[in-house]
Protein backbone atom coordinates (compact mmCIF):
# COMPACT_ATOMS: atom_id res chain seq x y z
CA UNK A 1 0.00 0.00 0.00
CA UNK A 2 1.52 3.31 -1.14
CA UNK A 3 0.98 6.45 0.84
CA UNK A 4 1.43 9.88 -0.57
CA UNK A 5 3.42 12.34 1.40
CA UNK A 6 2.60 15.99 1.00
CA UNK A 7 5.26 18.23 -0.54
CA UNK A 8 7.49 20.04 1.90
CA UNK A 9 5.89 23.19 3.20
CA UNK A 10 7.36 26.43 1.89
CA UNK A 11 7.72 29.27 4.33
CA UNK A 12 4.72 31.53 3.86
CA UNK A 13 5.74 34.93 2.47
CA UNK A 14 4.37 37.98 4.20
CA UNK A 15 1.28 39.18 2.34
CA UNK A 16 1.05 42.96 2.55
CA UNK A 17 -2.20 44.54 3.58
CA UNK A 18 -4.11 47.09 1.53
CA UNK A 19 -2.82 49.83 3.81
CA UNK A 20 0.77 48.73 3.22
CA UNK A 21 0.23 48.78 -0.55
CA UNK A 22 -1.27 52.26 -0.33
CA UNK A 23 1.61 53.46 1.85
CA UNK A 24 4.20 52.14 -0.59
CA UNK A 25 2.33 53.59 -3.56
CA UNK A 26 2.47 57.04 -1.94
CA UNK A 27 6.16 56.75 -1.01
CA UNK A 28 8.89 58.79 -2.68
CA UNK A 29 10.72 55.58 -3.63
CA UNK A 30 7.72 54.28 -5.59
CA UNK A 31 7.21 57.70 -7.17
CA UNK A 32 10.83 57.63 -8.32
CA UNK A 33 10.33 54.15 -9.81
CA UNK A 34 7.18 55.27 -11.62
CA UNK A 35 8.94 58.41 -12.89
CA UNK A 36 11.91 56.37 -14.17
CA UNK A 37 9.56 54.09 -16.08
CA UNK A 38 7.39 56.86 -17.52
CA UNK A 39 10.31 59.08 -18.53
CA UNK A 40 11.59 56.23 -20.68
CA UNK A 41 8.43 54.54 -21.93
CA UNK A 42 6.20 57.50 -22.79
CA UNK A 43 8.62 59.44 -25.05
CA UNK A 44 9.66 56.28 -26.88
CA UNK A 45 6.05 55.25 -27.37
CA UNK A 46 5.16 58.67 -28.81
CA UNK A 47 8.25 58.64 -31.04
CA UNK A 48 7.52 55.16 -32.36
CA UNK A 49 3.86 55.94 -33.08
CA UNK A 50 4.93 59.11 -34.92
CA UNK A 51 7.49 57.10 -36.91
CA UNK A 52 4.86 54.50 -37.76
CA UNK A 53 2.30 57.13 -38.80
CA UNK A 54 4.93 58.86 -40.93
CA UNK A 55 5.47 55.57 -42.78
CA UNK A 56 1.73 55.10 -43.29
CA UNK A 57 1.25 58.69 -44.49
CA UNK A 58 4.20 58.47 -46.85
CA UNK A 59 2.81 55.20 -48.21
CA UNK A 60 -0.56 56.81 -48.86
CA UNK A 61 0.40 60.28 -50.06
CA UNK A 62 3.99 60.10 -51.34
CA UNK A 63 3.86 57.15 -53.70
CA UNK A 64 6.48 58.62 -56.01
CA UNK A 65 8.97 59.03 -53.17
CA UNK A 66 8.23 55.62 -51.67
CA UNK A 67 8.63 54.02 -55.11
CA UNK A 68 12.11 55.47 -55.59
CA UNK A 69 14.57 52.66 -56.30
CA UNK A 70 17.42 52.37 -53.85
CA UNK A 71 19.20 49.34 -55.28
CA UNK A 72 17.84 46.92 -57.85
CA UNK A 73 14.20 46.21 -57.02
CA UNK A 74 14.57 47.58 -53.49
CA UNK A 75 12.70 50.85 -53.05
CA UNK A 76 12.35 53.40 -50.25
CA UNK A 77 9.08 51.83 -49.07
CA UNK A 78 10.74 48.45 -48.51
CA UNK A 79 13.70 50.00 -46.69
CA UNK A 80 11.42 52.05 -44.40
CA UNK A 81 9.13 49.06 -43.84
CA UNK A 82 12.05 46.90 -42.75
CA UNK A 83 13.27 49.77 -40.59
CA UNK A 84 9.94 49.54 -38.74
CA UNK A 85 10.84 46.00 -37.66
CA UNK A 86 14.38 47.01 -36.78
CA UNK A 87 13.25 49.90 -34.59
CA UNK A 88 10.73 47.66 -32.84
CA UNK A 89 13.46 45.23 -31.84
CA UNK A 90 15.88 48.00 -30.92
CA UNK A 91 13.34 49.67 -28.65
CA UNK A 92 12.55 46.34 -26.96
CA UNK A 93 16.27 45.68 -26.41
CA UNK A 94 16.85 49.21 -25.15
CA UNK A 95 13.93 48.96 -22.74
CA UNK A 96 15.16 45.60 -21.43
CA UNK A 97 18.55 47.17 -20.68
CA UNK A 98 16.93 50.21 -19.07
CA UNK A 99 14.64 48.05 -16.93
CA UNK A 100 17.49 45.79 -15.81
CA UNK A 101 19.70 48.72 -14.88
CA UNK A 102 17.26 51.25 -13.45
CA UNK A 103 13.83 49.76 -12.78
CA UNK A 104 14.41 46.21 -11.59
CA UNK A 105 16.74 47.05 -8.66
CA UNK A 106 14.28 49.66 -7.33
CA UNK A 107 11.29 47.36 -7.81
CA UNK A 108 13.10 44.44 -6.16
CA UNK A 109 13.98 46.62 -3.15
CA UNK A 110 10.34 47.64 -2.73
CA UNK A 111 9.13 44.05 -3.21
CA UNK A 112 11.57 42.54 -0.73
CA UNK A 113 10.76 45.20 1.86
CA UNK A 114 7.03 44.53 1.46
CA UNK A 115 7.37 40.75 1.55
CA UNK A 116 9.70 40.95 4.51
CA UNK A 117 7.15 42.98 6.41
CA UNK A 118 9.69 45.66 7.24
Amino acid sequence: MATETPPPAKPQAHLPSTEEFTEVQQSAEFGELRRAHRSFAFPLTVAFIAWYLLYVLLSNYAGGFMGTKVAGNVNVALVLGLAQFLTTFLIAWWYARHAAAKLDPKAEAIKSRMEGGA
